[in-house]
């Protein structure tokens, strides 16, 4: 039976890459190409994030880069991880591990020279392919080719153990089936149900990070349905239930017929209900980014305005999130927020005083009244902004004498 052989592919060029490669040993086979990489290469998919798996010591790996001139930070190095520093981006250099001791959390690992062993370690059969970066060929320890072709997430070993060496890989389980599974794995899912109140021992950033990405994820909706339906999301964040996955499947389908990006932001504020206090509360708990909050707190507010002065009082991303979110009839407004350059107002407060007004509080709320009057008449051009201040300004000046 003929070997499976990695894909040509843009990153398997990148600058300097191939020395990186030859300077591990890549020729006597201390070097090998590992995880989402090959794993996305196969599925004829772009790759992001490029891992090295070695043999080698990290201060062995430390010392090799030193002497080929590639910057090498030394970025978990009690953990066997140096990063080498190329032209086109940093590319992980680990060596080979198995786990002595795990809480759920943590890690103790003890190097080693068995690829198996470093492979069993791994979460799931997918993500524990390598190959080898002269010849292409992919090493398959535990069918995560099998299961590549089935759209299979499934565990390495006993699903339980994994998820108690670990209790991220109940959310990477599920964000990995969003991407790519068709059928979830029976066992995996029975396991990640029964250990779902693990969650809780994670730290939230953690939980966020994944969560994040598994809402943008190809199958998104049904694997967030699937989650609800068993429970994962109850212990640390109870808000999301059936409704607000029909609410995401609505806002999921509307970007789609609009044309729009999925927004992780704008589809985790599908899930909640509309309570601004609720979404300032769960990005707090989450400890999202001052920004990524303020977009879920603007997301809840149901208030609505015509689809163009929405964008223009609240900017394009906030005033789609808030249309897609809450219109009867999201589609049509959403493309009109989106094709829309969003215009400046041509009116300053110096055009106000020129007119007459003595600066102070009157000029700009002065300017306010003749912005409003510009947002009422759908964003004239320059020469009736000017018109609509003389006559604001006009009369104002005339009842205050």
């Amino acid at each position: 039976m003929d070997r499976l052989t990695l894909p040509d592919a843009p990153w398997r060029r990148r600058p300097r890459l191939a020395e990186l490669a030859t300077i591990l040993g890549a020729d006597q086979g201390l070097a090998r190409y590992v995880g989402g990489a090959v794993r996305d290469t196969l599925l004829g998919l772009p790759v992001a994030d490029i891992d090295i798996a070695t043999p080698l010591d990290p201060h062995d790996v430390m010392a090799r880069l030193k002497a080929g001139h590639i910057k090498a930070v030394p970025t978990g190095i009690a953990h066997g991880t140096v990063t080498a520093v190329l032209p086109d981006g940093p590319i992980e250099v680990t060596t080979l591990r198995h786990d002595v001791e795990t809480d759920g959390r943590h890690a103790k690992v003890l190097f080693t020279a068995d690829w198996r062993a470093d492979a069993a370690r791994r979460d799931f059969t997918i993500n524990a392919l390598y190959a080898d970066p002269l010849t292409g060929e992919v090493f398959d320890y535990f069918d995560g080719l099998a299961d590549l072709d089935a759209g299979r997430v499934r565990f390495i070993g006993d699903p339980l153990q994994r998820i108690a060496e670990d209790h991220l890989r109940i959310l990477r389980f599920f964000r990995f089936h969003a991407r790519f599974g068709d059928t979830p794995d029976a066992a995996g899912l029975d396991a990640c149900t029964a250990r779902a109140n693990d969650l809780m021992a994670l730290s939230r950033e953690r939980i966020a990070a994944e969560l994040l990405k598994l809402l943008v994820a190809k199958n998104a909706v049904a694997t967030v349905a699937l989650m609800v339906d068993r429970g994962i999301f109850a212990p640390v964040l109870p808000e999301i239930g059936a409704a607000g996955v029909e609410r995401l499947r609505r806002v999921a389908a509307a970007e789609h017929a609009a044309g729009l990006a999925p927004n992780a932001i704008r589809r985790l504020a599908a899930l909640l209900p509309d309570d601004p206090q609720l979404g300032e509360n769960v990005g707090a708990r989450l400890k999202l980014s001052n920004a990524d909050r303020k977009r879920l707190v603007s997301a809840l507010d149901a208030g609505l305005a015509a689809p163009q002065p929405l964008a223009y009082r609240l900017g394009t991303d906030l005033a789609l999130d808030r249309w897609l979110l809450h219109a009867a009839d999201p589609v049509e407004g959403a493309r009109a927020i989106a094709g829309w350059p969003v215009p400046q107002f041509p009116l300053s407060g110096g055009a106000i005083v020129a007119r007459g007004v003595a600066k102070g509080p009157d000029v700009a709320r002065l300017r306010r009244e003749v912005e409003e009057q510009w947002i009422a008449e759908g964003f004239p051009d320059a020469a009736r902004v000017e018109a609509l201040a003389d006559q604001i300004v006009g009369n104002w000046l005339r009842s205050a004498r």
